[in-house]
């Protein structure tokens, strides 16, 4: 069975005291984080930083510590099942403006509550109840 390692992040910025997600709206209509597949040689940190420039423009990340999921799950891909990994780690950043890619017809800005809502896999919302556990936790201190 083919494998895929991915690394993704999930990106937010403060507005009024609060954080604000970015998710991203694929082709296929299911919103998601910024993620992408790891490139031969390149590191996790790497990958995400890559992903993040691509997929959205944004360039200025500020990865937290103590922050990393890992998901998996089964896809199909030209017949056959695939296997994928993905890594998150959490960054904010001070960028509103996106500049999408072509894998992507949208994105937002939203609150946590609106992301839960929004982001088409469990996964993701697991990830992003964790992340947000960390920012709020951080916030406090």
């Amino acid at each position: 069975m083919p494998r895929e390692f991915s690394a993704g992040v999930v990106i937010y910025r403060m507005e009024n005291g609060e954080p604000q997600y970015l998710i991203l709206q694929h082709e296929r209509g299911h919103w998601d984080f910024v993620k992408g597949n790891l490139e031969k040689n390149e590191k996790v940190r790497d990958t995400m930083i890559r992903e993040t420039a691509e997929e959205t423009g944004i360039q200025d990340l500020k990865f937290e510590d103590g922050f990393e999921n890992k998901i998996s799950y089964f896809y199909r891909r030209s017949g056959k099942t695939v296997y994928k990994e993905v890594i998150f780690h959490l960054a904010q950043t001070q960028t509103k403006q996106v500049k999408i890619s072509y894998e992507h017809v949208a994105y937002e800005w939203v609150n946590y509550q609106e992301a839960l809502k929004k982001l088409s896999f469990e996964n993701s919302r697991k990830t992003l109840r964790k992340a947000h556990k960390i920012i709020m936790k951080n916030k406090k201190v």
